[in-house]
């Protein structure tokens, strides 16, 4: 049965706010079953293809099963560009990453997936500019957006934006059980074992908000701590569980297996390398870091417990040793020699706050207090970052963040704790989607003793706006107005710039 669709991009942001998440729903229903109930995303967009993803749904999947996916021009697929055919196999739960190549650069395109006699939704994709062509991006950056605390009004918005891109900046899904007067509960407790990590992705992708901002655009995406264990560093789980491999495995195979992810990135046991670069035209190289996989452990944790803490910085010695690594040995000469010196702009997407954040007065008793598991706890590995930035002279060094749930900008100073040093970058990192932050007035007490830090509020849920050109980039905090209602406002809260050549934060 055939059922009318809007034909552009365009006509479903006509429909209004109460239609949006139904327009990228199914348009042709030939089974009696829905195989497609997460719906369709795209991502890591080159100049001539990216990633076209999907998984199977419904009961009785026979254990391989041939998925015909296809590339048009129009949303009618009149005019189809590219197909094929992926085969979808249980032992990978039943998802399929399809990989076209030789479309033209820059173009916007439209893709779907057919199999066992049902058709999937219909998404939008595009490609990357070519490598020598001018170029503006526009983009958002999100992260944090846990399930059971609130909804995602923050999607609808992303997708009325129409940005060329989203940068998912890590905890697309949360690893807990839920409190009893949870918003909307997670199904089930805890988990650790594949099937309950697929379990949990399947449970946040059935939000239609989220399914449209997939549909809308390509993403890139890196991983932060709950897509697998609440700070978790390498091998070591916060409870130092012996065997904590396995459950890694587990997390990486289903976070793989639900997202529009490289087949490159597909993991092997529990390893799975997702750092890496993709340039946009010549105006960009976007860097893409994993600060959890290969990190050292967390200094100064609480007693017979991994993870974070909150310490004094002269109280813990360790945090001051010279090789303590956020990203590993291999990735960071690797980021050494990623950076581009030919391009305007470097956008380096991670997961966490880098510039320092003072809890307490850093001239008071034993130097203020610092949070262990972001940047701050890996002090020596921030330096030589900052460090390799300044001796390349980056014109446009730019640091995307998430995970503590609080819209921050800031300047990155070649000496983080000296002010007076020069400017080598500037800091973007966002708030959460739905995930709690800590009150306002803590932020404010703290922020105090930051005077690099240009704005620091935890009090709305939200996500980042960006549009870069070659002479600027202008940002747009987005905050929701009630985080508990699906169909809540979203405004900007503020506004900042950023000249090329000039890494300072100006306030639009």
């Amino acid at each position: 049965m055939h059922t009318a669709h809007p034909s552009s991009r365009r006509d479903c942001l006509s429909l209004g706010l109460g239609a949006l998440a139904t327009c990228y729903l199914p348009w042709v229903r030939a089974a009696d079953v829905s195989r497609f109930a997460w719906g369709v995303a795209s991502g890591f967009p080159q100049a001539d293809g990216m990633v076209l993803w999907t998984q199977l749904s419904g009961p009785a999947l026979p254990d391989r099963v041939d998925v015909r996916w296809e590339v048009a021009t129009d949303a009618q697929f009149k005019n189809v560009v590219a197909r094929g055919v992926e085969v979808a196999e249980a032992s990978w739960g039943w998802s399929v990453h399809a990989e076209p190549t030789g479309l033209p650069p820059e173009r916007w395109f439209w893709y779907r997936f057919q199999a066992l006699g049902d058709q999937s939704p219909a998404g939008r994709t595009r490609t990357a500019p070519a490598p020598a062509a001018n170029a503006v991006l526009k983009f958002a950056t999100a992260s944090c957006q846990r399930y059971d605390m609130g909804h995602y009004a923050a999607w609808r918005q992303v997708v009325q934006d129409e940005p060329d891109l989203v940068i998912f900046l890590g905890d697309y899904i949360y690893e807990y059980g839920s409190r009893p007067d949870a918003l909307r509960r997670h199904d089930g407790g805890s988990v650790s074992s594949l099937e309950q990590y697929r379990q949990r992705y399947q449970q946040y992708k059935s939000d239609p908000l989220l399914q449209a901002a997939h549909a809308a655009c390509p993403w890139l995406f890196v991983w932060d701590d709950h897509e697998v264990d609440n700070d978790y560093a390498g091998l070591q789980g916060q409870s130092l569980q012996t065997q904590f491999a396995p459950q890694r495995a587990a997390a990486y195979q289903a976070c793989w297996e639900h997202l529009p992810l490289p087949k490159a990135m597909r993991p092997s046991g529990s390893e799975a390398r997702i750092y890496g670069a993709l340039n946009w035209g010549r105006l960009a190289r976007i860097l893409l870091l994993d600060d959890r996989q290969y990190r050292d452990p967390q200094a100064c944790p609480k007693p017979g417990r991994g993870g974070s803490n909150t310490v004094a910085r002269q109280s813990c010695p360790e945090l001051a040793a010279p090789q303590r690594s956020l990203l590993g040995p291999t990735q960071e000469r690797w980021l050494e020699q990623a950076w581009d010196t030919q391009r305007p702009w470097n956008l380096l997407a991670q997961q966490t706050l880098m510039a320092p954040f003072a809890w307490s007065d850093p001239a008071g008793t034993e130097g203020g207090l610092v949070w262990t598991d972001g940047w701050d706890g890996y002090a020596p590995a921030r330096q030589r970052l900052l460090d390799r930035v300044a001796e390349l002279k980056l014109p446009g060094a730019v640091v995307l963040g998430g995970d503590v749930h609080t819209h921050y900008v800031t300047e990155l100073h070649r000496q983080p704790q000296d002010l007076r040093s020069p400017v080598v970058a500037t800091e973007f990192c966002g708030t959460s989607i739905s995930s709690l932050s800590l009150p306002q007035a803590r932020i404010e007490a703290a922020a105090k003793f930051n005077p690099h830090v240009h704005y620091a509020r935890g009090d709305a849920r939200g996500y980042m706006g960006f549009t870069l050109s070659e002479q600027r980039l202008e940002a747009r905090l987005m905050a929701v107005d009630d985080a508990l209602n699906p169909e809540s406002p979203v405004r900007v809260a503020a506004r900042f710039v950023v000249e090329a050549g000039r890494p300072a934060i100006v306030k639009d």
